[in-house]
């Protein structure tokens, strides 16, 4: 289930307030300027699909976006518990950082947690399997897939180069919760 909590960035292990409606995650989001939508595939996916088909599956969500906010490219990531450099990839993203364009994601299937740090408060938001959530260029934030990484994700974006990000070398990413260890999930 997807959930938002809110803490004050100086009080990392007592939320604020917590969402798992995704009505209210999206309102709740909305009001900082951060897209949250469910999304549903226009076609069956199967375990192991390319990402031809994937990206088919979702197409007209997709078009829309790109449509209205300009975005050039569209890829497909795919991470796995049994993922040879999953430790690597986890700690590219555990800093905070921001990016000169939108970072969106649509988690197609498993989970992810994103944590935004906007004006004095930590937005921790946990996406699953139907969630999009785009968080808009400059917003300083941090990305966990926990230690145990599942999930299958499309990324949209402006600049055809892909990710690109600028670490703001403040550490306050350490103070906050991980993400859990993820159960491992049938194929």
């Amino acid at each position: 289930m997807s959930r938002l909590r809110i803490f004050d960035e100086t009080r990392p292990h007592t939320p604020l307030a917590t969402r798992d409606d995704h009505a209210a995650i999206a309102a709740e989001l909305g009001k900082v300027g951060v897209r949250f939508e469910q999304w549903e595939a226009s076609q069956p996916i199967v375990p192991g699909a390319s990402q031809e088909a994937v990206i088919a599956a979702y197409r007209k969500d997709i078009e829309r976006l790109m449509e209205e906010k300009g975005y050039q490219a569209v890829d497909v990531i795919s991470l796995t518990p049994d993922h040879p450099d999953r430790a690597t990839l986890r700690q590219k993203f555990l800093s905070e950082h921001t990016h000169s364009e939108d970072e969106v994601r649509f988690f197609v299937a498993g989970s992810g947690q994103f944590t935004l740090h906007i004006g004095d408060r930590i937005y921790d938001i946990l996406c699953e399997q139907g969630d999009l959530i785009g968080v808009p260029d400059g917003t300083r934030h941090w990305f966990d897939m926990s230690e145990t990484p599942y999930f299958v994700a499309i990324r949209l974006f402006t600049n055809k180069d892909g990710w690109v990000a600028r670490f703001t070398g403040d550490d306050i990413a350490q103070r906050f919760p991980r993400m859990p260890s993820q159960q491992a999930r049938p194929d």
